[in-house]
């Protein structure tokens, strides 16, 4: 997998009707396709999250959602960033992400991590546990998740899942990408240096360098090259009429850029491709709705700086 740029869909609160709002992810989606951008993630979430907006806007259920633009879209990689584990049986997560490779000829990507947030788990009677429970959860998951995606059938009794020669058929390839969000320097970014192809470093700006040092360090002592450990940061984007690089409040700077798609672009590669990050991927508000051409605006600035 190579991901340098990508672009997250974080709602689907567009002020339309709710017939225009599948469309108007399509249309994103679409956009981002044509721009070159290497893939396009949703939220795994079943509620919005209380730094973007009400818990009961509208939100669409991840896999279904990517179904969709497995049909409408025709080179991007699609994947959540990042799937709750907690959400799903590892089985049907293998099963979803395998059929989600076969609509889309090969393009899926496996996000994954622990899952967090305890209102969507108290709410919609999912179990949340403490977080050791949780990431406990997500190992044994991985035992049985990827060789099913690999086309083997394993057998695996554990403390919270147990399968008998569980299989995923079809399949479109050997092998679908993992990627994990976080940046744990306990739990997470080893788990990535061992497991994952990606990890997309969940950090503020300033703890970037330190993080990217880390995941060196994971990788070199277990005999990893580091470079085959792709790395990423997720960073909301402003961009658009009266919007400059003051636009953004003080209690964001560590995770947002703002301004012309010039503006934006260098203070990405300042504050995030300097760092030692490989990749960038952005979301970008759309309070004010969805406005054709700025995802396209900002990959013709940020192509030449990430590789693209």
């Amino acid at each position: 997998m190579t991901i340098r740029l990508g672009l997250q869909i974080p709602n689907f609160t567009y002020g339309t009707g709710v017939a225009e709002l599948y469309p108007t992810v399509i249309a994103q989606a679409q956009e981002a396709d044509a721009a070159g951008f290497d893939a396009v993630f949703v939220m795994d979430h079943f509620y919005q999250l209380p730094a973007l907006g009400d818990p009961y806007q509208p939100m669409l259920e991840a896999y279904t959602a990517l179904g969709g633009l497995a049909t409408t879209t025709d080179r991007v990689q699609l994947g959540t960033l990042v799937t709750g584990n907690t959400y799903r049986n590892p089985t049907l997560l293998a099963k979803a992400i395998t059929t989600l490779d076969v609509m889309s000829q090969g393009r899926a990507v496996l996000g994954i991590g622990t899952g967090w947030f305890e209102l969507e788990h108290q709410q919609l009677g999912y179990e949340f546990g403490t977080f050791t429970d949780r990431f406990n959860k997500l190992y044994e998951a991985l035992e049985i998740i990827v060789p099913m995606i690999e086309g083997e059938r394993p057998t695996f009794d554990g403390e919270y899942y147990r399968v008998e020669s569980a299989a995923a058929e079809p399949r479109f390839r050997d092998r679908i990408p993992l990627m994990i969000g976080g940046s744990g320097e306990k739990k997470t970014i080893p788990l990535a240096a061992r497991r994952f192809d990606h990890l997309n470093i969940i950090t503020g700006f300033d703890k970037l360098p330190g993080k990217v040092e880390v995941v060196r360090e994971n990788c070199e002592k277990i005999g990893r090259d580091p470079a085959t450990l792709e790395t990423s940061s997720l960073v909301t984007v402003l961009v658009g009429d009266g919007i400059t690089p003051d636009t953004v409040p003080e209690s964001a700077k560590q995770g947002m850029v703002a301004g012309n798609a010039q503006q934006v672009a260098e203070q990405l590669k300042a504050k995030v491709l300097d760092a030692g990050v490989d990749g960038i991927i952005m979301n970008m508000p759309t309070n004010r709705g969805y406005q054709p051409g700025l995802i396209t605006a900002v990959a013709e600035q940020l192509k030449p700086l990430v590789g693209g």
